[in-house]
C-alpha cells in the first residue's frame, strides 16, 4: 500500500482509468467473438455486420490509445481474413 500522497493519487487515477479502458476492450472483445461466432454457424450476413462493429470498436479503442494502433490492425485483418476464408 502506498503511503506517499502522491503514489495515492496515481493509484486512484491508475483504477479509474483501468475501469475505463476496460469497456472499450472488452467491447472489441465481444464484437470479435461475435464474428466467430456467425462464421462459425455459417452466417455470411451476420458475419459481415459483426466485422463492421469489430472493426470500429477496434478503431475506437485505438484511437483512444487503450490499445496500440497496430494491434488494432493485426487484429482487424485477421477479422477479414476469417470473413473471406468463410465466403471462399
Amino acid at each position: 500500500m502506498a503511503n506517499i500522497r502522491s503514489a495515492i493519487k496515481r493509484n486512484r487515477q491508475n483504477k479509474k482509468r483501468r475501469e475505463h479502458n476496460r469497456v472499450f476492450r472488452g467491447q472489441a472483445r465481444t464484437y470479435i467473438k461475435q464474428v466467430d461466432e456467425a462464421i462459425n454457424a455459417g452466417d455470411s450476413k451476420q458475419a459481415e455486420a459483426s466485422v463492421t462493429l469489430a472493426i470500429s470498436a477496434l478503431d475506437r479503442a485505438a484511437s483512444k490509445g487503450i490499445i496500440h494502433k497496430n494491434n488494432a490492425a493485426r487484429r482487424k485483418s485477421a477479422v477479414m481474413r476469417k470473413l473471406t476464408a468463410m465466403k471462399k
